[in-house]
């Protein structure tokens, strides 16, 4: 035996752990998606400077929103006339740690940060 395969583990994944991982990776196959939730991972934000930050309009953020908010991924408070978003799932930000370790030349953005 190698030492790769030594080091595998000696049961499966359930089939029914998989079937909600390939749900949750369904949804967020879109770049958009995996943007906002990069971007959540800093903290609350009104849809308006998450939508600034994906550099898409307030609508189209909107979208990615409520799926993913259907999803249980996301939640959302109302303060005033601004709705903030939030990462619900801890398994978001596993998912863009993964990304990121997979993808070492990965070109990188700096965070500007909107100032009022």
């Amino acid at each position: 035996m190698t030492t790769a395969q030594t080091a595998l583990p000696k049961t499966l994944l359930s089939l029914e752990f998989l079937c909600q991982a390939a749900e949750c990776l369904k949804i967020m196959a879109h770049p958009v998606r995996l943007r906002i939730v990069d971007i959540l991972m800093r903290g609350r934000l009104p849809v308006n400077e998450i939508a600034g930050l994906c550099r898409i309009p307030p609508q189209q953020a909107c979208e990615h929103l409520r799926l993913m908010r259907g999803h249980s991924l996301l939640t959302s408070r109302r303060r005033g006339r601004e709705v903030y978003y939030e990462i619900a799932s801890p398994r978001l930000p596993s998912l863009i740690r993964c990304i990121q370790a997979g993808c070492k030349d990965k070109p990188e953005e700096p965070v500007v940060e909107k100032r009022a």
